[in-house]
């Protein structure tokens, strides 16, 4: 923890603003989390502003996230990465727009900010890996494992996304937490690959 709060003190940089933005980002899935957690108890839910202040937190710690990382990613050299962070967010409209289509019309999922959420967060995790290979912190087999993995969670939670609806009520509440649980975890990962790095 106190080489994480010296991380964190540190002056700016490309790495250090992608620091904060994961740091953050654990904090939105875990207000997050806890608001899931309360609102769709199988037994007992908390519901309203008794649990949906928590979504308050969690808008504003995921925003603001999702700036730090998209600046920090831009601020790494162009000229080391894998691929341009213009092509990674073509590659997400257009991964969206296609997975809307295919959840609705095949799977007769209704759509919700979910399916936003998790092509958002794949999107993330690859402008900001695509970075940290071009700011030498991750090797190029390294982002490679990094981009796998990240393509593993997203479609442990598409599977979720579309199963969610045809659960009963206690499956469903866990189905639920799946997706959060990950990105959580991933985020924490790639925070303590930067602290390693002496990012």
């Amino acid at each position: 923890m106190g080489t994480l709060l010296n991380a964190l003190r540190g002056t700016g940089g490309p790495a250090r603003q992608m620091l904060w933005g994961d740091v953050l980002l654990v904090g939105c899935c875990v207000f997050y989390l806890l608001w899931w957690a309360l609102a769709f108890k199988p037994a007992g839910a908390v519901k309203g502003m008794k649990s949906g202040w928590l979504l308050i937190p969690a808008f504003l710690l995921g925003t603001t996230a999702v700036v730090m990382i998209v600046r920090g990613a831009g601020k790494a050299d162009a000229a080391d990465r894998f691929f341009s962070p213009w092509a990674v967010l073509l590659a997400g409209a257009v991964s969206y727009a296609v997975l809307l289509l295919v959840t609705w019309a095949v799977f007769h999922r209704q759509v919700t900010t979910e399916l936003f959420l998790i092509v958002g967060w794949t999107a993330l995790i690859f402008l900001e890996v695509n970075a940290l290979y071009g700011l030498e912190i991750v090797s190029r087999s390294g982002a490679a494992a990094l981009f796998a993995a990240a393509v593993a969670a997203a479609l442990v939670s598409m599977v979720c996304y579309v199963l969610y609806y045809g659960l009963g009520a206690r499956a469903g509440y866990v189905d639920g937490m799946i997706p959060l649980i990950l990105a959580a975890v991933f985020m924490a990962a790639l925070a303590a690959l930067i602290v390693r790095a002496g990012g």
